[in-house]
């Protein structure tokens, strides 16, 4: 009798945790079917036709929350050539930064890509301060790269301004989805299914 009540004990919590497995993976496919089904904002639709969200992830650091960010593209975005495609970032922070700090970090991030010169580096990031605010904790940035024509910053659904640099867009693009990025777990997060698997 001990025996029977041990195997039915067995068999119970076996059930129990094929169900909880069931429901957790229901729920999570749920979620993705949300997200995936989500609109863009007006600001980014106009720019990124169809655009839909590819993947979301947040930046900690010391285990302080910095920012989530989510990630916008347009059919057919392919993560190993994203510098061809016109797509969307968009930042929501957690703490404070003044933009000359954001600019600052900005450029050390794109050294990780390519080296620049003193002056060269200094241009870049009077460019980047002549666009980038200062944030408060809640507040939204979304940069809108276009291969042809550079990037465009919005706070909230207020533009702030554009750069024509093609080539600074790219770079600063490429903090988060060069492969080179700092933060591969942010890229891979945002790159979501449009990552092949050996990446």
């Amino acid at each position: 009798m001990l025996m029977s009540h041990n195997r039915f004990s067995s068999f119970r919590k076996w059930v129990v945790a094929c169900l909880s497995i069931v429901v957790w993976t229901a729920a999570a496919a749920d979620t993705t079917s949300r997200r995936n089904g989500e609109a863009a904002p007006p600001w980014v639709g106009q720019s990124v036709t169809e655009a839909n969200l590819a993947g979301e992830g947040q930046l900690r650091f010391l285990g302080l929350r910095i920012y989530d960010a989510r990630l916008w593209v347009a059919p057919g975005f392919q993560a190993e050539t994203f510098e061809a495609h016109p797509l969307a970032l968009e930042l929501t922070y957690h703490r404070a930064f003044t933009g000359v700090d954001i600019a600052r970090r900005s450029i050390s991030e794109i050294e990780r890509q390519v080296a620049l010169t003193r002056a060269q580096a200094e241009r870049w990031q009077q460019s980047l301060v002549s666009v980038l605010p200062d944030v408060q904790p809640g507040d939204r940035l979304t940069g809108i790269y276009q291969p042809n024509d550079g990037m465009q910053l919005w706070r909230g659904d207020q533009a702030l301004g554009a750069l024509a640099d093609t080539e600074l867009a790219r770079l600063f693009f490429g903090i988060w989805l060069s492969p080179r990025s700092s933060e591969p777990a942010l890229r891979n997060a945002l790159l979501g299914h449009t990552l092949r698997p050996e990446q």
